[in-house]
């Protein structure tokens, strides 16, 4: 886990009090789904005060990119963010992606990275890590969909072995009820995606990786699950 003076969140979908509505309920976190812009509104606000933040979290304009920035920056375009200073939040939203969040032991550098599978083969997670001293660094994953829930074609498991051939490890053959392989189709474990490249950066203090956002309904958005009506979860750490 990450150190006592760092705190960190992955909020869920439903908290009471929460405004959003239809296949968006209830604490639905993000501008950019539909949602009525009102209720995500008073959501952000409830989040500010249900979880005593300390500032309002950097909102980012995520695109699966590499681009990781300083959470104090004017920009917000990128997948990930990273302060140094205390009480500023840095924050991320996902329904399905894994959130990745990081601080180094002494609690004086933290952050989080929004890693869908574009992001990975985009190289977000080598960019993220890329500002800490990899072997300082603590990392745990918030929720993600798990393998059994994320069913890839064959194109996309060559997208991941063309960036590196070590992460075939990451996909499994899809079997039928009759146990032969589904041609053409595998089960990716996208946590240990994650987990083979922060290896091979020298990040090797890994917690968390042990939940599906796809099958825990009553806990959390899933766009593979809900479709364009899915709302989203906040990622959320600072240095208190």
């Amino acid at each position: 886990m990450l150190p006592k003076n760092v705190k960190f969140i992955s909020t869920r979908r439903y908290l009471a009090g929460g405004a959003s509505a239809g296949g968006f309920a209830n604490f639905n976190l993000s501008t950019n789904t539909g949602d009525n812009p009102a209720a995500v509104e008073q959501n952000r606000a409830l989040l500010l005060k249900h979880y005593n933040l300390p500032n309002p979290p950097k909102w980012l304009l995520q695109t699966h990119s590499n681009i990781c920035l300083d959470a104090s920056s004017d920009d917000c375009q990128a997948d990930a963010s990273i302060t140094n200073k205390s009480g500023v939040v840095c924050s991320i939203l996902t329904a399905d992606c894994l959130p990745i969040f990081a601080a180094n032991k002494s609690g004086t550098q933290v952050g989080v990275a929004h890693a869908g599978w574009q992001g990975i083969v985009n190289g977000v997670i080598e960019e993220f890590i890329s500002k800490f001293s990899a072997a300082d660094l603590q990392v745990h994953f918030g929720p993600a969909i798990s393998p059994k829930a994320f069913e890839v074609g064959e194109d996309l498991q060559q997208k991941f072995i063309q960036k590196d051939s070590k992460l075939q490890a990451a996909f499994t053959p899809k079997y039928t009820p009759k146990s032969t392989p589904k041609s053409g189709k595998f089960q990716l474990d996208i946590y240990q995606a994650a987990r083979i490249i922060l290896n091979d950066l020298g990040v090797k203090s890994i917690s968390g990786g042990g939940e599906c956002t796809f099958c825990q309904a009553d806990e959390y958005f899933s766009y593979r699950r809900d479709g364009e009506k899915s709302g989203r979860m906040a990622h959320l750490i600072w240095i208190s």
